[in-house]
């Protein structure tokens, strides 16, 4: 089984139990709490090692992710699931199963992702503009993640699903570096 289909499979799984009517954690609740757990095991190479080598037993492994989980205030229903990816051990696939979460849970709430990446840090107020007009342009809702990437110069890359719209200054001059080259 690939790692996507892998991911696809577990997060599926979870979103079938997340988004259900009565359940008893929001779908966004969800998500911030598998980054929030993933964050912790990308962080620590030690912990990463115990999770995920076949010489821990599988009750040492849960009650590690049970300590960790209480810290960090993780629900019953994320626990049992971090649970599950540990007596199958799959636990180093959380961040792939994670984004394939975040991605299925959107789809199922009528949400388009958009990666959006700007020259600098947007305020708050410009955020909420661009995701209005990117929305007009998506026609439905989208859930944005903003980057920064200082390359572009000045302006915006947003990716909406496989359409890229580039209002950078640096794909405007990279246009007219191919356009003059045409002319030569």
């Amino acid at each position: 089984m690939t790692l996507s289909a892998l991911g696809n499979r577990y997060a599926n799984a979870l979103a079938d139990v997340v988004t259900t009517a009565g359940s008893a954690i929001r779908p966004d609740s969800a998500v911030a709490e598998l980054k929030a757990f993933s964050a912790a095991l990308k962080e620590s190479h030690e912990l990463h090692a115990a999770l995920t080598s076949p010489a821990v037993p599988p009750a040492r492994k849960r009650a590690v992710v049970g300590r960790i989980a209480d810290r960090l205030g993780t629900s019953k229903i994320i626990r049992n699931f971090l649970y599950v990816l540990v007596d199958h051990r799959r636990i180093s696939h959380l961040p792939e199963v994670t984004h394939s979460f975040e991605r299925i849970v959107d789809e199922r709430l009528g949400f388009t992702q958009a990666e959006i990446t700007t020259a600098r840090e947007l305020t708050e107020q410009q955020r909420g503009l661009l995701g209005t007009q990117l929305e007009r342009l998506a026609g439905g809702k989208i859930r944005a993640h903003f980057s920064v990437d200082e390359k572009l110069i000045g302006g915006v890359v947003a990716r909406i699903g496989s359409t890229v719209y580039d209002g950078s200054v640096r794909g405007q001059l990279d246009s007219l570096g191919r356009r003059l080259g045409a002319e030569v």
